[in-house]
């Protein structure tokens, strides 16, 4: 059997095993928010593109709103990233590592748990190594003629990866440093090809750009907070260190430390070998900034995982050799593997770790995707009860975009209150907070059209408008141990009152902790 049928054997296995898998937990709170998104298809969304948003709708539509057809894509980018690896590897190294590459990749704590919940990363690291892959073949070469349509398909897939994930667009960075760097390509500045591959890149950047100039720019405001640039740019190395520390974790520390001291010892040959070069600057950009991001802030150890494809690369050149002569080293690579598979299994099912008779110290990772479907059912209980009792409809609120995105997910009876309504709010506030806030609120006001009622008694206008949820009632649903309802609650209703607290218990230990008020006669906040 050859290398590459090994590999597609291997990889199809996986992929079968991950989607059995997919369906087996509740959404992630990005999850359920993407699908919610995904249900409002828009040009962009809050912080990101409209990718992860596309690919929801079009899996959705084939197997419905459930786990499998919202993660359904997950396990086939995964699939789609490891063999894009393999020849990409192959090519520059041979077949065996291409193989081994592989399989330190599927290892990998952080890739396996990407592989099974769908999130912007499984679209982003896809489209960034079909791009580095096809990039190479337009450099390696670049006098053949059937290489000049690489140019536009690089371009194209970088523009693919920025809808998904904004981040994607250092790839440009990447290509350019490479051109400018090489002698050899420094002619490709002259030439079509590269202009071809920015064209393509910006027509893809349109769609965001319309719609953020069309939303007071607030994607940029949102990354200016994620990275704590609003308040200035400090200097906290501890922030560096935890950093660097949570990418030990995440991607296995023998892997993890394999890779960096692969990279490490390689940047003297980065002037001296075009594979080293090139894979080392389709990694830099990106660590570079979230390094230096994490000076101010501590970056997530997934916020930088483009990078880990050129510089795991790097590192399975520089190992590949070495391996082969000495058995003490494939000995401790075997072991590296082992560790990492087993840190995979664990992340991918921390119940593992209850079998072996371990329990954790702290709250299990894994229960942010337990308990929700349970806890919105016994709330959907609760509110049709109080229904019958009131002789009226209620309309939900919940206390964060998380939870009332989860709980619009699993309700049976969604029961939009208009088009484009979410089934779930969020408590109405003047500040731009996330997507909620785009799309229909019940604080709004609507124009009043002829032949619509006007409700009885005090409604407050707001020029030619009405606010159709004037004198109604709504669920508010609370998290964690707080039992009072927050101010702008208590001032937009005339009354609120305690009925229910929903509690999810998981091996003895609560999960999830839901405080539910009855909220009467909707009033809008004073002005």
């Amino acid at each position: 059997m050859t290398t590459a049928r090994g590999v597609w054997l291997f990889v199809a296995a996986l992929t079968a095993v991950r989607l059995s898998l997919v369906a087996t937990t509740d959404l992630s709170f990005d999850e359920a928010h993407y699908w919610m998104w995904s249900e409002r298809l828009a040009p962009a969304y809050f912080s990101k593109g409209p990718g992860i948003a596309f690919a929801m709708r079009s899996s959705t539509a084939v197997f419905g709103a459930n786990e499998f057809g919202v993660r359904f894509f997950s396990p086939l980018l995964a699939a789609g990233t490891s063999l894009l690896l393999f020849y990409f590897a192959r090519r520059l190294f041979g077949a065996t590592a291409g193989l081994w590459a592989v399989i330190a990749l599927n290892v990998t704590p952080i890739f396996n748990v990407g592989a099974v919940l769908m999130t912007i990363d499984a679209l982003s690291i896809f489209f960034w190594i079909a791009a580095m892959f096809t990039f190479w073949l337009a450099v390696e070469n670049p006098e053949r003629f059937r290489g000049s349509w690489y140019w536009p398909i690089t371009g194209l897939l970088i523009g693919f990866g920025f809808l998904c994930k904004y981040t994607n667009a250092f790839e440009l960075v990447s290509v350019l440093v490479v051109l400018a760097l090489v002698p050899r390509l420094r002619r490709e500045f002259k030439r079509p090809g590269l202009y071809l591959l920015i064209g393509m890149f910006v027509l893809c950047t349109i769609p965001p750009i319309l719609w953020n100039a069309q939303h007071a720019w607030i994607t940029l405001a949102h990354l200016r907070s994620r990275g704590n640039l609003e308040r200035g740019f400090g200097f906290h190395p501890a922030e560096v260190l935890s950093f660097l520390a949570q990418h030990f974790i995440v991607y296995s520390p023998l892997l993890f430390l394999a890779l960096a001291w692969g990279v490490i010892a390689s940047w003297r040959r980065i002037n001296q070998q075009f594979k080293v070069l090139f894979l080392m600057w389709f990694g830099l950009p990106v660590f570079a900034f979230y390094l230096l991001l994490s000076v101010n802030k501590s970056a997530a150890p997934n916020w930088d995982a483009l990078a880990f494809f050129g510089f795991g690369l790097v590192a399975t050149y520089f190992w590949w050799e070495r391996l082969q002569a000495s058995v003490l080293l494939r000995l401790c690579a075997s072991i590296a593997v082992l560790v990492g598979l087993i840190m995979s299994l664990v992340a991918l099912d921390t119940d593992l770790l209850r079998v072996a008779g371990y329990r954790l110290p702290r709250s299990d990772p894994s229960d942010r995707m337990r308990g929700w479907k349970s806890a919105t059912s016994a709330l959907e209980k609760m509110r049709n009860d109080l229904e019958a009792q009131l002789g009226e409809k209620l309309f939900v609120i919940a206390d964060a975009r998380d939870r009332a995105s989860e709980i619009s997910f699993y309700l049976r009876d969604k029961r939009a209150e208009g088009p484009a309504h979410p089934p779930v709010y969020i408590p109405e506030s003047q500040d731009l907070v996330n997507q909620f806030s785009f799309w229909p609120r019940y604080d709004q006001f609507v124009e009043l059209k002829s032949g619509m009622q006007r409700p009885e008694g005090e409604v407050y206008t707001e020029e030619n408008g009405i606010n159709l949820f004037v004198g109604r009632d709504a669920l508010f649903v609370r998290a964690g141990e707080k039992e009072r309802v927050p101010h702008n609650i208590q001032a937009a209703f005339q009354s609120t009152e305690p009925v229910g607290t929903i509690e999810v218990s998981r091996h003895g230990k609560v999960i999830r902790t839901w405080h539910v008020f009855l909220c009467r006669s909707y009033r809008t906040l004073p002005l």
